[in-house]
């Protein structure tokens, strides 16, 4: 099965990352990345109770990274493969101008 991760930064601005023929990463280490990159970038919670679902994790990464992170092809490679390794689905869609993640 294909995996694709397609981000919009901002109103008509879609990439699209092609994750054929990449590794798949672990559950875990897609946890762990996502988690490392959520503190690195730092990324505040979404949610007023601090808690950080998945989704939100994912969708604030890719808003704190911006075109300069996704610029970097190994960089969103990894994104990518951390994404739908956590969030267990082929396809994603990361619209941050409508903090929405879509399946």
């Amino acid at each position: 099965m294909q995996n694709e991760v397609f981000v919009t930064l901002s109103p008509g601005e879609e990439q699209r990352l092609d994750l054929h023929g990449s590794t798949p990463m672990e559950l875990e280490q897609a946890r762990r990345w996502l988690d490392d990159e959520f503190i690195r970038l730092e990324c505040e919670p979404l949610r007023a109770s601090g808690k950080v679902l998945l989704a939100d994790k994912v969708l604030v990464i890719a808003q704190a990274a911006g075109a300069r992170h996704f610029g970097d092809a190994a960089w969103a490679a990894q994104f990518g493969q951390a994404a739908v390794a956590a969030l267990a689905r082929p396809t994603l869609r990361i619209d941050v101008p409508a903090m929405a993640v879509t399946y």
